[in-house]
């Protein structure tokens, strides 16, 4: 089978599964999975689901660690013909109340710690049917004080170790095949929903970018809860590769040990792992065998480029641009990177970007707007939710078609690369001025010694926002507030100069990895008043 021919997700892995069955497809906490090994977990979960009377459509929510079962229900609840939602296991017990209510969920597979937690304040779920638990406290049975006699709890082991039988085929590349719910930051979460068709058009575009291949080893520190670290396995299936999968980078050292054990070849990170990274590049570590590295979540600042090919001698560093509404837009090509650093390059294939005036135009390229897409890989909408999708998706050039409008502020240049600004509702007004965040962060990136840097904006009587700086440095630099003001005044126009500059010892973030706005602008409105802020007069 071609991967042109593939329609739905799960036929990625029966196509790798009949070519390799025996080569290893997953590394994960001492274990070594072969591809035919995951098959047979997947339709052994398949089996259970459908036990559970888990049919065509129906929504399974999956809130597990980075681990083998993550990676194995994935494939399961697709081939099940069912739709799955992954939640990060740092999930708290509303959120997780909230989702299962809002999909409509007919089955939660769960972390023991996280059920314990979470139970006493999940019903009623009138939808619910059964609960698979991974990881009992001593393998004992799971606890079930509480819930209603009619929803079955089992441990998960005990659900896919049932008779297996024939599994229905019925989902078509246009079916849904999964719910990603957005972070929640404004708001209840959203649920995204992606058919398979937009999944394997996003998953087949990057594979092909990137030049992946069966040879490739990627290493994904992401949680699967973020769409950047599900699709790390979705494509390594893809193309027949491995996937080395830990849990989180919170132990740099230990991750970075797998590089040359696990002959690493590909690495996803996002700007808050380039951060940390600086660190060991300083001590000269290199890891001379990855061929690649890619970045989305926010554009790479230009300190940040410099640390991956210090730590990534060899490898070609892909700057790449998307949402989970869309998965991925653009690429900036890694020959251009010298050229056009703070660039997230131009559409990918098959898609079409603009950016529009606030009255709705197409704007002149060097012009700022927002960023609005058309293609295979929008979303179909929010789950339940249309008064808000009709303001992500309205309707386009062509009658009956609709454009997904992203939110982010965005202008391109004269040869039609794109450059992220912020979010429309993150752009400062400053003396009349639109103030980009991205650019004055990456003005006090290129302090050596600085770790992370956070720019918003604060009421002002005067300037109608303030620019306000929070920053965290590196073990042993020393900078004042008076020196990242002075450092700014060199390099931008006098009304991007941060007012406020605040230290941290670290900068709040969503499980993901990306920096948490609504945090920073909460430490701001308390902030003016601390040791560590000055304000510029």
């Amino acid at each position: 089978m071609n991967v042109s021919q593939v329609t739905r997700l799960h036929e990625y892995l029966e196509r790798t599964t009949s070519r390799l069955p025996d080569k290893a497809a997953l590394v994960c906490g001492g274990e070594r999975v072969t591809w035919a090994q995951i098959d047979s977990a997947a339709t052994a979960l398949a089996c259970a689901l459908r036990r559970r009377e888990v049919e065509r459509g129906d929504r399974v929510v999956i809130c597990l660690e980075n681990s083998v079962e993550s990676c194995v229900a994935v494939y399961g609840v697709l081939r099940a013909d069912a739709v799955f939602s992954l939640l990060s296991p740092q999930t708290k017990a509303e959120k997780l109340r909230y989702v299962l209510l809002d999909s409509g969920a007919r089955c939660l597979v769960v972390e023991g710690a996280i059920w314990d937690a979470c139970r006493p304040s999940l019903w009623p779920l009138p939808e619910l049917l059964s609960v698979s638990v991974v990881r009992t406290a001593g393998n004992q049975p799971p606890a079930r004080e509480g819930v209603p006699p009619a929803v079955v709890v089992e441990r998960y082991g005990d659900a896919v170790s049932g008779a297996l039988s024939p599994l229905p085929d019925a989902s078509i590349s246009i079916d849904l095949a999964s719910i990603v719910y957005t972070s929640g930051s404004t708001g209840d979460p959203k649920g995204v929903m992606l058919t398979h068709q937009s999944m394997v058009a996003a998953a087949e575009s990057i594979t092909t970018y990137l030049r992946n291949r069966e040879t490739d080893v990627v290493l994904n520190v992401l949680p699967m809860s973020f769409d950047y670290g599900l699709y790390q396995w979705l494509m390594v299936t893809l193309f027949s590769g491995t996937l080395v999968l830990e849990r989180s980078f919170s132990y740099p050292m230990a991750v970075l040990a797998q590089i040359d054990r696990e002959g690493i070849t590909g690495v996803p990170v996002v700007p808050t792992i380039a951060s940390v990274l600086r660190t060991y590049a300083k001590r000269g570590m290199r890891y001379e065998g990855v061929r690649y590295v890619t970045n989305t979540a926010a554009a790479l600042s230009v300190a940040h480029i410099e640390t991956l090919r210090r730590t990534f001698p060899n490898a070609r560093v892909y700057s790449m641009y998307g949402l989970t509404e869309c998965k991925r837009v653009c690429y900036l090509p890694p020959d251009d990177l010298d050229r056009k650093p703070t660039s997230v390059g131009r559409p990918m294939p098959n898609m079409e970007v603009f950016i529009a005036t606030p009255d709705g135009r197409r704007a002149v390229r060097n012009a700022t707007g927002e960023l609005v897409v058309r293609g295979p890989q929008v979303m179909r909408g929010y789950w339940r939710k249309p008064a808000e999708t009709a303001e992500w998706l309205k309707p386009g050039d062509i009658p009956g078609e609709f454009h997904l409008w992203t939110g982010d502020q965005f202008r391109a240049d004269e040869e039609g690369y794109l450059y992220f600004l912020g979010r429309s509702d993150d752009i400062i007004k400053s003396r009349g001025e639109k103030v980009s965040p991205r650019e004055v962060e990456n003005v006090i990136y290129s302090l050596e010694g600085v770790k992370e840097v956070a720019i918003v904006g604060v009421p002002d009587d005067v300037l109608g926002d303030a620019v306000h700086a929070f920053v965290v440095l590196d073990e042993g630099a020393t900078y004042s507030a008076v020196d990242i003001i002075q450092h700014c005044t060199q390099r931008l126009e006098n009304f991007m100069v941060p007012k406020y500059v605040t230290f941290l010892a670290s900068i709040p973030k969503t499980s993901s990895g990306k920096i948490l706005t609504r945090g920073i602008r909460e430490l701001a409105r308390s902030a003016m008043a601390d040791q560590d802020t000055l304000s510029r007069k």
